[in-house]
């Protein structure tokens, strides 16, 4: 039997009025995300809310202090648009 594949789900809370704000910073996270996608850590990421009032990021990583080093390399994070995080690992059944 294979090993099972382990998920983490990132998610952030973002600053009042973010659309605005993030502007300076939103091509250098794309990239940073593009990069983690492209290499596969990154399974899908995206805004929640319309207007937006945070993220979610679905990783595919063995340990969630992977993760860790994705927030710390986001601008969104050094930007201060992310006024919180959290992860969390993500137990997929189907």
């Amino acid at each position: 039997m294979s090993e099972p594949v382990v998920h983490h789900c990132l998610f952030y809370d973002y600053v009042e009025d973010v659309v605005a704000k993030r502007a300076p910073f939103r091509d250098d996270h794309l990239a940073l995300a593009r990069e983690w996608k492209d290499d596969g850590r990154l399974v899908m990421a995206g805004a929640l809310g319309n207007p937006p009032h945070g993220a979610l990021f679905v990783f595919r990583v063995d340990d969630p202090a992977q993760v860790d080093e994705f927030v710390a390399a986001d601008p969104y994070v050094s930007g201060r648009i992310v006024t919180g995080h959290r992860v969390v690992p993500w137990n997929v059944v189907i």
